[in-house]
């Protein structure tokens, strides 16, 4: 037994020294001890243990460190259990080494929500940061109150190394700092005074903006003080001054601040928008603000679930709405906005405040006054905003919108609405006019002042007695309201029509004393009305009645006849022959002199009960009362005939004329007035197809010749109806590039049995009955239908639809009206819509085409005229009516000469000048394309660029073209 007492010996050795070996290695897999220990001298009052403090994630509830070596160069193991159901595992670790030789009283502070470094996305908005610290000697330390901060107060005796372990509530630790009590202290009641005052200035400024708006009432007022609110409260929660005033949770500390940062975002939008007032300069803009508006205060809910994200949304709209002011400020500023230019030191500030922000937030900034002085920033732009939106108001501007009394605003009124005040003292009988009524009238400055009777002089005698009988009634009656219009006679001799409205002032005996109100000079409203009335009953060129009057002229006529043998009416239709090659000879104004002329040789051939009118551009009828005898009717033909054979001198050459002339005489008592008129068109068209210059009487055999005419008139209706029109493209290209600008849309009609129609003979037949406007709307419906489908296959096609239109739909008044239902209805956009007028049709009734084309021009709708050089264009058309776009005719192109080219220079060069775009007709090689395109013409249309196609051939030669462009 003792022999083997050395071999135990032995082995029990190197089992103490494998254990050991074991030890060491597990010692290595725990884990690290803390970094070398910061030291402390006294003279240091404040250190900053952020950098030397290490952070243990996810150890459990059970952590074992090392800690740091002590003055006997040892280091020692130490295990701390959590002491919270808070805590998640995480801890952290930091040294303290005493190199004095006294004892040292120190705080280490944990703040609970640091700007510095808190991230733009996902905010950290601060919780508790430390639920305890455990020393490795002694017991764990004391913690201090504070609402805002972990404060644990600690001792280090001299020479003492001490290793803390500090239990987290959350992984992130932002700021850890070892302060002097004292120190501490100070530093904590200078940042509450500044703080307070802080607070207190934020309070004024809001305070004093609601009363402002209270008292004023404006909008710029209220968005204002809505934002000082807002960094009212902004303040309160960064400064903590809102846990004094209501229990806050670590948890809901988050919600306030996160709930702070989007009203602040929102009141900054809404202050944007009101105070630039954006919804004056586009309604999409008030769309969009409203949407942002919105979207922020939804936050507030996310806020409740997720602070991080709703604070990181409204952090983003800062830099959003900083971004959209300065586009908006420039912009508004070089329109010399003066609001925008106003604003521009605020908003300066504002760049400043947010790029400090966001340089604080991202760590780029981390001094420890930085988010003090970011909150006081905030005050101070709203002081500046107050000091802005006071400038502005005291300026002129918003505030005095407010200042404004009942009478200033009735004044300003009428002085933007034109009207003039006018005032009659009755009690002194004297009138005032202001501004002075005189003046607009050429007369000597108050000429119309003084008493009421010296206006009966200047106006109208057919208005004198009007005009005291209506000044008498009012004063005897008493009340009512004065609206009397009257013509009064200015200092050239012409009449203006004037209008007053005016009501009287009763005094206290029950008089009137006065009667004040205004007058307004209606001339122009009664000429256009007085004008559409006459245009209504006679033709504006010629002053002849039109075809209702004398339709109606001739049924008056036909009624008497029935109960009398003395009447015995004729109706004679009078057509001209080859007017048309007239007009493309010498141009629609020579055509006009013409017509002009024969009108009054034909008058001269009348007597007082008969009738002439004018049923056509070159058609004319004539009701014969004053001769019944057959023969004496005969005569009568032959001498209109005859008087439009009298040559006519016109631009030094002789212009001879024929007329072809049908007539009827009333036989048939249960005849009606438009079948009378039909017999004598009939009569006409047969003299027509005779060679005309010939005056053919009404036989009942020619009724049957228009039965073809009558059945294809109805084919027409029924194709109409059944959707057998279709509608053809032709290309418009850019000569330039080649490029597919547009198409003009062509009618066809295949016939079931007749196979295909041309337009040119179903046209003039829709014209000729009531036909032309339904026929007119299919023609745009489908070119619209076309146009909004290309665009649905296509994206955004660049091109346009032209559809033309003719006399009997410009007539329509309710062409406008159905126009835009249609576009409405389709959703077609009315810019890429092109309506095509010839010169002919604007010409037959200018007054009522000019009101129609310049609403469709106000809808959006582009007016080309079409056919422009075919004869002798009037170049005064192009200025008095809404044109945006000239189409050349082909037979300005036919020819080749200098004088073609000198023509077509001139007429293209004026009409870019006038901002009109310029298409040419009917070009022939690429050579001509060429030319024109170096003359200034930028769009062709012929066959040379395409035929007429449908409407899938158009879509598919579209998408070839926007597949070129993509390539290139």
């Amino acid at each position: 037994m003792t022999a083997r007492q050395p071999l135990f010996k032995a082995a029990f050795g190197y089992a103490v020294r494998i254990v050991l070996l074991l030890t060491v290695l597990l010692s290595s897999l725990a884990p690290a001890f803390a970094a070398e220990p910061v030291k402390i001298s006294r003279d240091d009052t404040a250190l900053d243990l952020t950098a030397t403090t290490e952070i243990y994630l996810n150890q459990g509830e059970a952590f074992q460190v090392s800690t740091a070596a002590g003055a006997d160069g040892i280091r020692r193991r130490i295990e701390v259990r959590a002491t919270s159901p808070k805590h998640q595992g995480d801890w952290a670790v930091f040294a303290l080494a005493n190199v004095s030789d006294e004892q040292l009283e120190r705080v280490i502070v944990a703040p609970h929500y640091r700007l510095v470094n808190s991230k733009v996305f996902w905010p950290d908005l601060g919780s508790q940061r430390i639920i305890s610290i455990t020393p490795s000697e002694g017991f764990a330390l004391d913690r201090l109150p504070s609402d805002d901060a972990d404060v644990f107060r600690i001792t280090l005796n001299p020479g003492a190394v001490v290793t803390f372990v500090a239990e987290l509530a959350t992984p992130n630790l932002p700021q850890l700092y070892l302060w002097e009590p004292n120190a501490y202290k100070d530093t904590i009641n200078a940042f509450t005074l500044y703080r307070g005052i802080v607070l207190g200035i934020a309070g004024l400024l809001a305070v004093f903006l609601t009363i402002l708006f209270v008292v004023k009432g404006t909008s710029m007022l209220p968005a204002a003080a809505a934002l000082a609110w807002a960094v009212l409260a902004y303040i309160c929660v960064d400064f903590g001054f809102l846990g004094k005033l209501i229990s806050i949770t670590s948890g809901n500390d988050q919600i306030w601040r996160a709930s702070a940062e989007v009203a602040l975002a929102s009141s900054l939008v809404i202050f944007l928008f009101t105070y630039l007032n954006l919804n004056r300069w586009h309604v999409h803009l008030g769309h969009a603000t409203f949407a942002w508006i919105l979207g922020l205060g939804l936050l507030f809910g996310v806020a409740i679930y997720d602070p991080s994200i709703a604070a990181g949304i409204a952090r983003l709209s800062f830099a959003l709405t900083a971004t959209a002011g300065i586009v908006l400020i420039v912009y508004l500023g070089f329109n010399r906005y003066d609001r925008a230019i106003l604003l521009v030191p605020t908003w300066a500030l504002i760049i400043v405040w947010l790029v400090g922000g966001w340089m604080t937030v991202t760590g780029r900034l981390s001094n420890d006054i930085i988010q003090a002085a970011h909150g006081g920033a905030l005050v101070l732009i709203v002081l500046l905003i107050g000091f802005t939106v006071m400038q502005h108001a005291f300026a002129g501007g918003a505030l005095n919108q407010g200042l404004f009394s009942d009478l200033e605003r009735q004044s300003l009124a009428l002085t933007g609405a034109g009207d003039t005040v006018w005032d009659w003292d009755v009690a002194r009988d004297r009138v005032i006019t202001t501004p002075d009524m005189s003046m607009r009238l050429g007369l000597a400055a108050g000429s119309l002042h003084g008493a009421a009777r010296n206006w009966i002089p200047r106006l109208h005698p057919d208005d004198r007695d009007r005009f005291r009988a209506t000044l008498d009634v009012l004063l005897e009656h008493k009340r009512g309201k004065l609206s009397h219009e009257f013509r009064i006679r200015a200092e050239d001799g012409h009449f203006h029509w004037l209008q007053i409205r005016a009501r009287p002032v009763l005094g206290s005996n029950g008089e009137i004393i006065r009667c004040i109100g205004t007058i307004s000079d209606v001339t122009e409203e009664k000429n256009t009305v007085e004008r559409l009335l006459q245009d209504a009953m006679n033709d504006n060129l010629t002053g002849l009645p039109n075809r209702e009057v004398f339709l109606d002229r001739l049924q008056s006529l036909l009624n008497i006849a029935t109960q009398s043998d003395t009447i015995r009416p004729t109706v004679m239709i009078i057509d001209i022959d080859r007017y048309g090659h007239v007009n493309d000879l010498l141009g629609i104004s020579a055509g006009d002199n013409i017509l002009i002329a024969l009108t009054r040789r034909l008058r001269r051939l009348l007597k007082p009960q008969d009738t002439l009118a004018r049923l056509a551009g070159d058609q004319f009828g004539l009701i014969l009362v004053s001769e019944r005898d057959p023969a004496r009717v005969a005569d009568f033909a032959d001498a209109v005939s005859k008087a439009i054979m009298v040559p006519i001198n016109f631009a030094n050459r002789e212009i001879n004329l024929t007329a072809s002339i049908g007539l009827v005489s009333w036989m048939d008592q249960q005849e009606s007035a438009a079948s009378l008129l039909a017999d004598a068109e009939l009569a006409m068209y047969r003299a027509k197809r005779g060679g005309g210059s010939k005056v053919e009487p009404f036989r009942p055999a020619f009724r049957g010749t228009v039965s073809d005419r009558l059945q294809l008139e109805a084919d027409l209706s029924r194709a109409i109806e059944r959707g057998e029109l279709s509608m053809v493209y032709q290309p418009v290209v850019r000569l330039e590039t080649g490029d597919l600008a547009g198409f003009e849309a062509l009618m066809r009609w295949e016939h079931p049995r007749r196979g295909a129609i041309a337009p040119a003979e179903f046209i003039p037949l829709a014209e000729a009955s009531d036909l032309m406007t339904p026929l007119g709307m299919f023609a745009l419906e489908r070119a619209a239908s076309d146009l909004v489908e290309w665009e649905r296959q296509t994206g955004d096609a660049p091109v346009f639809v032209s559809v033309n239109l003719s006399s009997a739909q410009l007539i329509n008044n309710a062409l406008y009206n159905d126009i835009r239902t249609l576009l409405t209805r389709i959703g077609a956009n009315p810019a890429k819509l092109k309506l095509e007028l010839t010169e002919s049709v604007v010409v037959a009734n200018p007054e009522q085409a000019r009101l129609v084309l310049t609403k469709l021009k106000e809808a959006g709708i582009s007016l080309a005229l079409d056919d422009f050089g075919s004869g002798y264009s009037s170049l005064s058309y192009l200025t008095r009516f809404p044109f945006d776009t000239l189409k050349l005719d082909r037979s300005l192109l036919s020819g080749e000469s200098e004088k073609r080219d000198i023509l077509l220079r001139s007429v293209i060069a004026m009409a870019n000048e006038m901002g009109m775009e310029v298409i040419a007709e009917g070009v022939s090689t690429e050579d001509e394309g060429d030319d024109l395109e170096a003359m200034g013409c930028r769009y062709g249309q012929s066959y040379l660029y395409g035929a007429p196609m449908g409407a899938d051939s158009a879509l598919r030669l579209l998408k070839d073209q926007m597949q070129r462009a993509r390539r290139a």
